[in-house]
Formats: structure tokens, sequence, C-alpha cells
């Protein structure tokens, strides 16, 4: 099987789109439910897929992000995986300490993207629809099966019809508030470059402002400039899909493996700790400071210093005071003082 495709990625990529074929074809009960005003987004979402596969698959080869994964997964089994999982995924906690306005940003970002995915990959790939009968009342159907009925002016009706107008105002309220601190921050403004950090933030703004233009033209100019603005929208969103998987928007899809990371961490700090060869502190997990020396050396890096010692059995604030004393020949690390304003660990 193997020798049919010229490479892994190729072979996982067209399991991955046979396998979608398949459940569209389940889903949309033989493709008789699939929109094909909709058609674009399938194409653009497929897309998407092959390049995700590809940068997920180029992350992957890296000794670094195989050794996270490998232990990360091993890890999983542990009480403190849920809590880890919803503060990561759910409630970006993580992200609080940097301060209420980011975390509101993330947010709305964040699950303002991926409650528009919810809803609109099944609707492109035909896994949900709604049909009525002639008592006012929709039903839901999914995969083939009635999951709901709601009645068609009611509320839940009303948060069907405009999920996607409220995410898009989720997503316009984070992509501001992220353009705004981008611009007034001092620091922010000299690390930001435009093709890297505002480029994705104007692309989000732009699929959702087109995007609420649509449900005007309906509500308020009676379909009036509605096939134009569908063309410009599809035409985002299709942009927007295929530039995800190789922009800062990556990390959205790849945020689940930060989990992995953190599972990885804990595991390994509850076991023996390593103690910095110059202060003797513990900083790290024995085994994740070998983890990092056995991947330096594959990568062809050898940091052994001539006192006997690898860089990475230093603590950061020894590490640093190392760094200084081979510019200066002053021993600065051995002196042993704390520095006063420390805040990395590890």
């Amino acid at each position: 099987m193997d020798r049919a495709f010229a490479s892994k990625f190729a072979k996982s990529v067209f399991l991955t789109v046979c396998g979608l074929i398949v459940l569209m074809y389940i889903g949309s009960r033989f493709f008789t439910h699939l929109d094909l005003a909709l058609y674009g987004y399938m194409v653009g979402t497929v897309v998407f897929i092959c390049g995700f596969f590809y940068r997920f698959l180029a992350w992957f080869d890296r000794p670094p992000t195989k050794v996270i994964l490998r232990k990360g997964l091993r890890a999983l089994v542990r009480k403190s995986t849920p809590q880890t999982a919803a503060e990561h995924l759910v409630t970006y906690r993580f992200i609080w300490n940097r301060g209420w306005y980011r975390w509101t940003q993330h947010v709305l970002l964040g699950w303002g993207c991926i409650l528009s995915a919810f809803v609109t990959f099944p609707l492109v790939f035909g896994w949900m629809y709604f049909t009525m009968a002639e008592n006012g009342y929709y039903t839901v159907v999914f995969f083939g099966i009635d999951l709901m009925r709601i009645q068609a002016d009611g509320l839940l009706g009303f948060l069907f019809y405009n999920a996607l107008n409220l995410t898009a105002l989720m997503v316009i309220g984070g992509a501001c508030m992220a353009l705004y601190r981008r611009l007034k921050n001092m620091q922010a403004r000299a690390e930001q470059s435009f093709a890297y950090d505002y480029l994705p933030l104007y692309m989000l703004l732009f699929v959702s402002i087109t995007g609420l233009a649509l449900t005007f033209c309906n509500v308020f100019l009676h379909g009036w400039g509605h096939p134009v603005i569908t063309l410009i929208h599809q035409w985002s969103v299709i942009v927007t899909l295929i530039y995800l998987p190789f922009g800062k928007l990556a990390h959205i899809p790849f945020r689940p493996m930060s989990v992995l990371a953190r599972s990885y961490r804990e595991h390994n700090g509850e076991k023996r700790m390593k103690a910095c060869k110059v202060c003797d502190s513990l900083f790290v997990s024995e085994e994740q400071s070998g983890d990092v020396v056995a991947v330096l050396k594959q990568n062809g890096i050898e940091f052994k210093m001539d006192e006997g010692f690898h860089l990475a059995e230093l603590c950061m604030p020894c590490r640093r005071k190392y760094r200084m004393s081979r510019f200066t020949g002053i021993p600065t690390h051995e002196i042993r003082v704390k520095e006063a304003n420390q805040n990395a660990k590890g």
C-alpha cells in the first residue's frame, strides 16, 4: 500500500479525503442534500485539509515534536488531563495571567472561529440540514437522523438562523481588540510584521464583514446585491482557508497539541527533578533535561562546556550568566546572587 503513494503525506491526505467523501455520502443521505451553492467552500476545505496535513507532518518531523507527542500521549492518562484540556481549549485560563484584555480578545477570536467552523462545515458537507413541515416547525437533521424539532419563529430557531452572524460579531470584536493592541502597545508595534501579524486579522475581518453584509442585503435591501456579495464572501472564505495552515492562524487547529505538551511537563515534573550544575536549584525534571540534550545532539548541536556539563543542565539565570561569562571572561555564572527580576522558570 505504501508503494502506491509518493510520500506519507500523500497517503494521509488521500485517506483523509476518501474518509471525508464517505462521511459526506452517509451524512447527506447519498448526496441528496448537498447544497451546490456551497461547492466553493467544499473545495476550499479540501485544500485546507491538504495544507494542514503538510504543515502538521512537517512540524511532526522535527525531533522535539516527536518527543512531546510520543511522551505526551502516554502521559494523557492522568487525573489532571480534563482540567488541563479545559484550561487550554475552553476557558483559555493560561492567557488570563496576561490580563483580562488579552483573555477577552482570545476568547472572542478563538470561540468565534471554532463555532463558525462547527456551523459551516456540517452545512457544507451536507451533514446537517433542515426540513419544514406545514405546522410551522423545523426539523434539524444531522447525519440523516432527526435531531430535534424547533419552532420556526422561536428563540432557538432565531439562534440557528443567526449563528454565523453572532460568531461574526465575536470575531470582529476580537480582531478589533487585537488590532488596537498591536497599534497602541509600543512593544507589540516593535515585534509585529504586516504579513504575519496584521494580515490574518484583516482577513478574518473581511470574512466576517462580508458575511454580515449577506444578512444585511437579505433583511434590509430585499436581496439587492446578494449575488455579488455572495461571490465576494465565498472568495474571502476560500482564500482564508487556503492561507490558514501556513500562517499565524494555524495555531487554532494546532491548539490541542498544547495539552500534550502540558501533560508531558506535568508528568515529568512529578518525577525526580534536575539540579542546576552551578547553583544546585531544582529547575526541571531529569527526563526533560535528558530529552533536550538528546534532541540537540540529534540535530548536530553540542553545548558541552569545558567545565564538564551541558548548557541544558543549567537553570535559566545561570545559563544567561554563563553566556555572559563567555564574552567577558569573568565567571559570572559562579556568582551566588539571584537576579532581582527573574520571571523565567525552567
